[in-house]
């Protein structure tokens, strides 16, 4: 893929001979050791702490924004309706209120996008985790209080009823896990681990047998049974839901779910080949196969097994260098596609479907907060932040009525639009996604603190020493490569704090690079030696103390494949600048990368042959059309 051509990567695969790399991804690779790549995690690990939702306070921008709108939709939607499929389902009296589009319980009237009852209640447990998400940010009353009520209305729901004969009992089922451990561990809402016990005591017995793969193989079982919904969609997701019930287990809820887990383990058609380094993402539904490797991640924190850790290891590095455009989104269409074919370039004109943006981007993030956390290499906060900062943080707002912003659209003649159906899928990922940014930003150690993600923001916490610390970023990255961080100490701190420095930012001809121009602590140059992409500064802190980080933005050119290296997107920094026009110009990539910024606006101006050339990020899109890609001469 485009970052393939632009620098060489390295492929974390354990135990393939180069030769045996080569075919298996589709491109040559230098193959890291597997004690080099477990030397911190193996055989159980020490994980990178995450801190708590309420720890991170974000300042007013885009992220804020978007997390304020989510929860305002939920905390107006209207509890009749929210109840109408489960109720319906169940056989008890049913208000006249629904939602609409995919979420009531009706005869289907199938369309392209799904069509009016395609996921009865499939969006509830994902609101219901937002709301205790959101709860945990702020301790809002209102919130609890809405979330509660809600609890209350399911309960008398919960019946083997709502999964007989039902299109996705597994996908309903994982989210209702979520929802109700969530709800237990961020809202204290203790009854919810015995509405667990009663949903999964319901659903258990109407569930696929195991990690079943979508469409014939569920087609042929769902037969087997006598389900009459064989002749309706059969995409449930049961490979999803591992990790979720490991997360049961972690949290409290009982032996029950860690037993359970393992056989929603996709593992012959799909750890197993990842694990040995076989590229069998093509084909696949995207977003839900990149979930599913969040279940492989907790296989290997709740039971060290590696080769599910590998299995996750190797199949991101495929998705960031066979599956990826140069904003990080992937899934053309919803499916992964055969590397080395010209695929995602035959997308920029077949398709305006190209990323299922807030699942994709949810899965993503989970994904890489995982292996962060596991193998604390920095290159995942930079698989992490590039998908937000091109993608989610630039979505349309969730509208009241049910309307989601759904597809990124890199098509040669792109725009941003929302969903046919109200109420997707991504409806419901969206309100988790903007609660999340919380605990992507900071992580924590017995040594100290690592910043991942810089935007304005706050972190509190307590340190071994009992000193009550506040770290204060500020900056106006990723518009520019300036951050300031500065510390509120009770008393002073021995620690560490650890900065990523992104790959595109090294020079990548030192194989181990120490900080000395780039980092300031109080005005002053320190050096700090760059590990997994951490610049480490280790001292005695005091309050007041400010750390000043400046970051290069270089302009380069990024393929949208091997195949066509004349098709580029530019890009700065962590940013893709799109070019605000539909027609193709005529450019070439010495005009692309000597484009200027345009004075207090985040707008780039290139001097195209055929005109200036406006070229600016997604969340600064709105209306306008919009190409991510072009052919340079």
């Amino acid at each position: 893929m485009q970052r393939r051509v632009m620098q060489r990567r390295e492929f974390l695969k354990i135990g393939l001979t180069a030769a045996g790399a080569f075919s298996a991804f589709g491109t040559g690779a230098q193959l890291l050791e597997a004690d080099e790549l477990y030397a911190e995690a193996s055989p159980h690990p020490k994980l990178l702490e995450e801190f708590g939702y309420g720890d991170v306070q974000l300042a007013p921008g885009l992220a804020q924004t978007q997390f304020e709108q989510t929860q305002a939709v939920l905390l107006g939607m209207d509890e009749d309706a929210l109840l109408q499929p489960w109720r319906k389902r169940a056989g008890l009296p049913t208000p006249v209120p629904t939602m609409g589009g995919w979420y009531d319980e009706t005869p289907l009237y199938k369309t392209e996008g799904g069509g009016h009852g395609f996921a009865p209640g499939s969006t509830f447990g994902q609101w219901l985790s937002a709301l205790a998400r959101g709860y945990a940010v702020n301790h809002d009353p209102a919130t609890r209080a809405k979330l509660q009520r809600l609890l209350d209305l399911y309960e008398p729901t919960i019946s083997p009823k709502f999964y007989t004969d039902f299109r996705f009992p597994g996908y309903n089922y994982d989210k209702m896990v979520l929802a109700l451990t969530d709800a237990h561990q961020f809202a204290g809402i203790e009854k919810s681990f015995a509405l667990l016990e009663r949903t999964t005591d319901a659903a258990e017995p109407h569930m696929e047998p195991g990690a079943m793969d979508r469409d014939n193989v569920m087609r042929r079982w769902r037969a087997s049974i006598g389900d009459s919904t064989t002749d309706d969609y059969t995409w449930d997701e049961p490979y999803t839901m591992a990790e979720n019930l490991y997360l049961a287990w972690q949290r409290g809820a009982g032996e029950r779910y860690h037993k359970m887990a393992p056989k929603y383990l996709l593992n012959e058609t799909f750890f197993d080949p990842l694990s040995d380094g076989k590229n069998v993402l093509p084909g696949h539904h995207a977003y839900s196969f990149c979930n599913a490797l969040s279940s492989a991640m907790q296989a290997y924190i709740s039971d060290g097994s590696e080769k599910h850790l590998r299995a996750a290891v190797n199949a991101h590095e495929m998705i960031v260098t066979t599956q990826s455009y140069a904003t990080g989104g992937w899934g053309p269409d919803e499916a992964f596609r055969e590397p080395n074919t010209g695929a995602l370039y035959a997308s920029l004109t077949n398709t305006k479907h190209t990323f299922e943006t807030p699942c994709g981007s949810y899965a993503h993030f989970k994904l890489t907060r995982y292996l962060l956390r596991v193998t604390r290499d920095g290159k995942y906060g930079d698989s992490m932040e590039r998908v937000l900062y091109n993608t989610v943080l630039g979505a349309k707002p969730l509208l009241a009525d049910g309307h989601a912003f759904y597809y990124s659209d890199y098509s040669n003649s792109g725009n941003k639009f929302y969903h046919d159906d109200k109420w997707p899928c991504c409806s419901g990922t969206l309100p988790q996604v903007a609660a999340d940014y919380r605990i992507l930003g900071y992580f924590r150690d017995s040594d100290g603190v690592y910043v991942n993600l810089y935007m304005p923001s706050t972190l509190q916490w307590t340190a071994g020493n009992g000193a009550r610390l506040a770290l204060t970023q500020s900056s106006g990255y990723p518009l520019d490569g300036h951050v300031a961080l500065v510390l509120k100490a009770s008393k002073a701190t021995n620690m560490a704090l650890r900065l990523r420095v992104p790959a595109w930012a090294r020079d990548p001809s030192v194989d181990c690079n120490v900080c000395t121009q780039s980092i300031r602590v109080n005005g002053l140059p320190v050096s700090a030696p760059i590990v997994k992409g951490f610049a480490t500064i280790q001292r005695k802190w005091k309050d007041g103390d400010r750390v000043e980080l400046n970051l290069p933005m270089p302009m380069r050119l990024e393929a949208i494949d091997a195949q066509h290296p004349e098709t580029v997107a530019l890009v700065r920094g962590p940013l893709v600048l799109f070019a605000l026009t539909e027609e193709a110009p005529k450019v070439s990539r010495e005009q692309l990368l000597a484009a200027k910024p345009m004075k207090g606006q985040a707008v780039w101006m290139a001097a195209a042959d055929s005109g200036p050339l406006l070229l600016t990020p997604f969340t600064e899109i709105h209306e306008e059309r919009y190409r991510t890609y072009l052919t340079v001469a």
